[in-house]
């Protein structure tokens, strides 16, 4: 008797429990961005919230919590109710960010639940316009020779410019002089007056540039080549010399640890079918960026990526002693 009493029991609280989430999401989520609004992350998170908004049935509000790299909003979301209900877009920041800052109040990937990688896109490496370099064997040479007077332009520390620059210093073996801006324009701006010599930036922010031929471009930092009309025939790095070279800027999507396996499994189905909206597709598409569609949309492959990437940067970042703290 105490045994079918327990079972049913069992069954009740199993019912219970699968009931509670049953109707999740039943209000608003909250999305939040570790960077200012306007930024590339930001758009980024306003057109997945859109697309997410339709599979979810619910409103999915973002909300700009920036400061210190992305790990302020980071920590914000690492705390939250493990719900559902606040979530987090990161940039390849959620890797590097255990290296660059040593004094982190949160754990990657411990204290979050990986739901899925979004998209990535691909940089280049470009040039204030009087290099006296016309490819990349030419840089190379040049680089050589001028040493530590290179000056290597970037939008601040742990950006994606910064941890391309690191990367290409690492590949090549020279020590560039960088220098830090507080965002990508005033890096532009000073490329574009030869005030620095070179930058890494995301493609579709150089197009403009490349097309007015105000910049020289020399290599594309993935493994395969742009399809972007003025970009398409540029090597890749990896084919001008650096074999392997492949810096991407990717986003994922985050919750809370703690948060309940069906919710979970909620989200990331939701994910999906967002990710295969025409019109989120065009729209991470003008902006360079291809959307997910290997395993990494799954969250066990998610994670694993996140661990890979977080060791690969560790060792890039260490290697430099350059740190944000």
């Amino acid at each position: 008797m105490n045994i079918l009493w327990r079972s049913a029991t069992g069954l009740i609280l199993l019912g219970s429990s699968t009931f509670a989430f049953a109707d999740f999401p039943d209000r608003p989520i909250t999305l939040v961005v570790p960077f200012v609004a306007g930024g590339p992350s930001d758009k980024i998170a306003r057109d997945v919230a859109e697309a997410l908004r339709k599979p979810l049935g619910q409103t999915v509000v973002v909300e700009n919590a920036g400061g210190a790299g992305g790990t302020i909003g980071s920590a914000k979301v690492a705390r939250a109710a493990p719900d559902g209900y606040t979530l987090l877009v990161h940039h390849i920041g959620m890797a590097t960010a255990p290296a660059l800052y040593r004094k982190l109040s949160y754990k990657v990937p411990e204290d979050f639940e990986t739901l899925g990688v979004v998209n990535e896109a691909p940089s280049v490496l470009i040039a204030k316009p009087g290099l006296a370099a016309n490819n990349f064997a030419e840089l190379r040479q040049w680089i050589a020779s001028s040493g530590d007077k290179v000056n290597l332009a970037n939008a601040g520390v742990g950006s994606a410019s910064h941890l391309c620059g690191l990367m290409l210093q690492s590949a090549l073996k020279a020590d560039m002089t960088p220098v830090p801006y507080k965002g990508t324009a005033p890096a532009m701006t000073d490329l574009l007056g030869g005030q620095v010599d070179l930058m890494c930036e995301q493609a579709t922010n150089a197009v403009p540039q490349i097309e007015g031929k105000k910049v020289k471009v020399f290599g594309v930092t993935s493994l395969q080549r742009l399809q972007l009309p003025v970009l398409k025939d540029t090597p890749t790095l990896s084919e001008a010399g650096l074999p392997g070279f492949n810096v991407q800027v990717w986003h994922g999507l985050y919750a809370p640890k703690g948060t309940p396996a069906a919710v979970l499994a909620r989200l990331n189905a939701a994910l999906k079918v967002a990710l295969k909206d025409p019109d989120l597709i065009k729209k991470q598409e003008a902006l360079g960026l291809t959307v997910t569609t290997d395993d990494r949309l799954e969250p066990a492959g998610h994670r694993k990526f996140l661990e890979a990437e977080k060791e690969r940067w560790s060792q890039v970042i260490k290697a430099a002693g350059q740190y944000a703290d």
